[in-house]
């Protein structure tokens, strides 16, 4: 297994993870089991300010475990700021993790109830920093906001993502993907908890404020099944597509879990 390599099946999956990336075994790592009895609420926490514009989602591309919705930040850039944070971070992707059935595939799990699939939504502290790759060797560099996704009525926001993914089917694949208001996938409620923890693929780095949104939303089966039509081949190699890559909940190691609510 090289670097190049990593993935999310036995040979070269999340319990392999740690030969490459010995940080897996870090005292900081994600995603976990949010236990909500045991969240701490916290009155100091602020509401979250999102601020997306539709204006800097540019193309969406296959990186081969998955795909991501990239953003640029030149002129108007996504931001999200407030509740835990310090400083204002700039949307620089979001992503999707996903199962093998509908039945379970988010990351982070409530406890011990898993979602159909999880959306990320990856920020970097540009207040700080210069790029996301600077921000993410720093334990306040990125913030990640986190949606569940549970099966149910068809969401009209994702919908347009999903059509799209028959452009980029093969790894490395890329295709332009405009005027996209993000926020449109975000649930009615803004209660959130919150903790500290990691990238929940390698790098692994524990750079991350993680935002996980307490409401669901919903997206039909048919959705979410489109998700595991991504390959993780590239064009010309047997066609491998992406059936799940979620990692498993990793030990809170005495890290505090904050709500936003009582």
């Amino acid at each position: 297994m090289s670097s190049l390599n990593w993935g999310y099946d036995s040979h070269n999956g999340p319990d392999q993870w740690h030969k490459l990336y010995p940080i897996a075994n870090g005292d900081s790592q994600s995603p976990i089991d949010v236990k909500s009895g045991e969240a701490k609420a916290d009155e100091s926490l602020k509401s979250l300010s999102i601020r997306y514009n539709s204006d800097s989602i540019k193309s969406l591309v296959n990186v081969g475990h998955s795909f991501q919705v990239l953003a640029e930040d030149k002129e108007n850039p996504s931001v999200v700021a407030q509740g835990p944070l310090k400083a204002t971070y700039r949307l620089n992707q979001f992503h999707f993790h996903w199962g093998a059935s509908n039945d379970f595939g988010s990351e982070h799990t409530v406890d011990g109830k898993g979602y159909a699939a999880e959306l990320h939504l990856v920020h970097w502290n540009s207040d700080k920093y210069s790029s996301f790759a600077e921000a993410s060797k720093n334990p306040d560099g990125c913030a990640v906001v986190t949606v569940f996704i549970k099966v149910g009525s068809s969401h009209p926001g994702l919908q347009r993502v999903v059509e799209a993914l028959e452009l980029i089917a093969a790894k490395g694949k890329q295709a332009a993907f405009t005027n996209f208001d993000a926020s449109t996938l975000l649930p009615a409620s803004m209660d959130y908890w919150t903790y500290q923890g990691s990238l929940t693929h390698p790098p692994l780095l524990e750079c991350v404020t993680w935002i996980i949104f307490k409401e669901p939303i919903s997206a039909s089966s048919e959705q979410i099944n489109l998700f595991r039509r991504i390959l993780s081949s590239a064009e010309g190699e047997e066609a491998c597509p992406v059936l799940a890559n979620h990692r498993p909940t990793q030990p809170l190691k005495g890290r505090e879990v904050r709500a936003s609510f009582q």
